[in-house]
């Protein structure tokens, strides 16, 4: 049976979040029952959110607008776009309060569900506060940290999903989900589609990968990235494929602990994640998210 899941993302700032999306949308393996925007602006990536669904025809999933988080920069580099793009008529369920919906959708299921997240978590973090038996009921998969290394080489840093919301990824980490696990720079930021594979999925004709294709395009305006040779590091999708499977990951259970000033650090008395530190084969994972990203739509 798919594993029923909850999708958490700020969509709208790195394109890999789009990715993201549109691979849980050809995912059959998992169950899709909520996704909920997160970070700063998030009318802005519910648009994104809402507009994609209605090209995939997956109006039938509920989405709820995130925290709005006052005096925090977005750079919105989707805006094109969704710049004529009205939220009123939409004709799926959009929760004004995501938090709420969030904390609903997991205490109302009748089996523990899995929260994917691939942002900043102020999300989360709040819902934690309003209710905090949630974690004991979820378990949770993230795209979060830098433990030992990253494309750039050797050495942690603070990893932005973690370092734009210290607090509540400190929250996060110290709550006792019924399980945990992340994808770390360590290996997410190993993950670039070219050559064949980028192009099986720009030259396709599904909607969706031309809307996802569209968004790139517009993203990588005035940037080093070039759309029509490869994709740009597709953390996020890292995180989706975790969600049921670590084929391909060589996975380690250890304490994490998140310092003040946002590293990822081995801590043997903090809580245990597990974490995906290596690639037993990055090139059968690309394989592997190229046939996924070219299967139908779940619907």
């Amino acid at each position: 049976m798919p594993i029923p899941v909850i999708f958490d993302t700020d969509i709208g700032s790195d394109i890999d979040d789009t990715w993201a999306l549109v691979q849980i949308l050809k995912t059959p393996e998992l169950d899709v029952k909520l996704i909920t925007t997160d970070r700063d602006d998030t009318i802005y990536r519910t648009k994104l959110i809402c507009k994609m669904l209605e090209v995939a025809n997956c109006t039938y999933i509920p989405v709820g607008i995130g925290c709005v988080q006052e005096h925090v920069y977005t750079n919105p580099r989707q805006a094109p776009w969704v710049a004529d793009y009205d939220l009123d008529p939409y004709p799926g369920v959009l929760h004004t309060d995501g938090v709420d919906a969030l904390i609903q959708t997991l205490m109302n299921a009748p089996e523990p569900l899995t929260l994917i997240c691939v942002g900043p978590m102020p999300n989360i973090g709040e819902a934690l506060d309003r209710e905090p038996a949630i974690a004991e009921r979820t378990h949770f998969v993230g795209m979060h940290g830098c433990v030992y290394k990253s494309v750039k080489g050797e050495g942690s840093f603070p990893e932005a999903n973690v370092k734009n919301d210290i607090a509540a990824c400190q929250k996060v980490f110290a709550a006792p989900w019924k399980s945990m696990t992340i994808t770390p720079q360590d290996t997410c930021s190993f993950v670039k589609l070219t050559g064949k594979h980028y192009q099986a999925i720009r030259q396709s004709n599904d909607p969706l990968l031309e809307a996802l294709m569209d968004n790139y395009d517009i993203w990588a305006n005035n940037t080093a990235h070039d759309p029509d040779i490869a994709s740009s590091v597709l953390f996020d999708t890292v995180a989706i494929s975790l969600a049921y499977t670590s084929e391909h990951l060589v996975m380690k259970n250890m304490g994490i602990r998140i310092t003040d000033d946002g590293l990822t650090v081995p801590d043997a008395n903090a809580r245990h994640v597990d974490v995906a530190l290596d690639w037993t084969d990055l090139h059968a994972f690309h394989q592997y998210l190229t046939n996924r990203l070219l299967s139908p739509t779940v619907q």
